[in-house]
This record gives structure tokens, sequence and C-alpha cells, in this order.
């Protein structure tokens, strides 16, 4: 067997890390095609298959799953040991990568990373928006924004922005020719705009009032994935929309979306960052949480 290189194993590990060429070669500033001759050299050196390459992207055989294995910890403590360095720096130092929803990203990450970029300016901060629930760690991510509910068991979870609350809203046309619900139940009588997760299931609306919980299962002739497009679609007089309240408010208060049952409509702790329950964390991530938890900043939609 010919000899492997450190950066062969660097790049093997960048394939398996994102299981795609382009993005691996993203993250390492080549070409998709030379980083599939790379891998190539490297599995005739090896003598043994590493990668199938499918229509979809590609795939560790059992020796690549057997090498990424073996290989990983020993780069993230080599990764470790070179962001110690940046405390000689005087302050964080390095390249931050965030996965998150749409709407978190909009209603809460983007403000505070904008301030953090203000404060540690040697700090990059790449924000992935993805409305799917992913793997965060085998995906190459230092830190996601979720809710709380959807956060794995084995993470730490960080309260990011303020608490949040939803509203139900509707344009001023769809009430011309229908009464206002009164209950969470006369919904099931109106024209409600859903939202389906990334996964294929519809979104249950949520209602809470003197300790009675509800979940609503709504219908309507509109389903969409995006809370945004929601907003428009309700705008444009499509229906009901369940949106978060600072989506809405601006509309509200202009009177172009009007609020119903914002009595059965309760807050919720809102959303989190979370990151991997390791001793080690890269100083760049920890200069992120430690920000987040002192911030005092108020977000804007």
């Amino acid at each position: 067997m010919k000899r492997v290189r450190s950066t062969d194993l660097a790049i093997f590990l960048a394939i398996a890390n994102h299981r795609s060429f382009r993005k691996a070669s993203v993250e390492l500033g080549v070409t998709a095609s030379a980083l599939s001759h790379a891998l190539r050299a490297i599995e005739e050196r090896l003598a043994v298959r590493l990668v199938n390459r499918t229509t979809r992207g590609v795939a560790l055989t059992e020796a690549g799953e057997r090498l990424y294995d073996r290989i990983r910890p020993a780069f993230l403590d080599i990764d470790a040991a070179l962001d110690d360095l940046n405390s000689f720096r005087g302050q964080p130092h390095g390249k931050l990568r965030i996965n998150a929803a749409r709407v978190s990203t909009k209603l809460v990450l983007l403000p505070i990373v904008s301030r953090f970029l203000k404060a540690y300016p040697s700090v990059e901060v790449e924000i992935v928006i993805d409305d799917g629930l992913i793997d965060m760690v085998s995906s190459g991510f230092d830190a996601g924004v979720r809710f709380g509910e959807s956060i794995e068991a084995d993470m730490i979870a960080v309260p990011i922005g303020p608490r949040h609350r939803f509203a139900v809203v509707a344009a001023p046309s769809y009430f011309e020719s229908r009464n206002r619900p009164l209950m969470p139940h006369d919904l099931r009588d109106h024209e409600c705009v859903r939202y389906r997760f990334a996964g294929g299931a519809f979104y249950r609306w949520e209602f809470e009032r003197g300790g009675i919980e509800l979940e609503i299962e709504v219908s309507g002739p509109l389903t969409l994935g995006d809370q945004d497009t929601i907003q428009d679609a309700v705008l444009r007089g499509c229906g009901l929309g369940y949106l978060f309240e600072e989506q809405a408010q601006a509309a509200i208060a202009e009177g172009r979306l009007i609020r119903v049952l914002e009595d059965w409509c309760p807050f919720y702790p809102g959303f989190f960052l979370y990151y991997p329950s390791r001793r080690q964390l890269p100083t760049a991530l920890r200069a992120f949480i430690d920000f987040v938890r002192a911030d005092k900043g108020t977000s804007q939609v």
C-alpha cells in the first residue's frame, strides 16, 4: 500500500462529513471534479473503495465508515489544539457554522449574530438555513437553533432571544363573508393556510387557556412550507394563518391583518441555541455562547 498523507485523510473526511462532493468542495475551496479525482487517487493508494457514488451524492462503504470513525476524533483533537492558540491572540478567532430554520434566523439569530460580529470582528459566521431536522455533528455544524422540543437529548441548549407567541390572523377581506372564530374548535369551519414540515407532517395549531391545552388539525386549500410565504398568502385573503406574533404585529397595527383567538395564544420559551455536549469547545463557539447568554438586545423582524 502506498503512503497516505494527512492531506489525503482531510479530503476524505470533508467528503464523509458532508456526504457530498459539492459541499465538501466549498469547504476545501476546490472544484467538485478535482475532489472526485483526488478521492479516486486516495482509494488507489489504499487499494480499497471508501465511497460509493450515487445520483443523490455519496455513501460510505463499510471500509469508509470504519476509517471515518477512526480518524474523525483525531482530527477533532487537532482542530481543538489549534483552536487553543486563539487564547494568545487576545480575542476569539475562527469560523462558526450554524444551522437554523428560516424563521428562527430572521426573528432571533441574525439580529444577535450582527451584534456579535461587531464585538468580535475576527470571527466568521456562516448561517445555513434548513427547515428540516438534521444530524448537526455529522453535517459539520458547530451549533444550531431550533425550538426546545426539536433538540436531541445529548445536546446542550441555551435560550436565544425572547419568548415567542403565535397569532391567528386573516386579512379583512377574508372576514367579509365569514364570522370570526371565538374558540379554537371554530377553526374547523374556516379555510386555513396549513404549514407542512420538511419531513412531511402537517403542523397542528396549538392553543392554551386556563390550563386547557388544545391541538387543532386545521384544513384548507393551500399548504406551504415557509412562514414568510404563509404570511404573504394570508395578506392576499387566502385564509387564516398561524404566524409568529413578531411576524404579524406590523400588519396587525396597520389594519392589514385582523387577529383572532388572542386569549388562546400563550407565550412559549422560544428558540434555543444548541451544541454538542463535548468538553472542548472551539473558542469562537464558546464566545458566541457567552454572548447569547449575556445579550440584552431586542430582536427585530
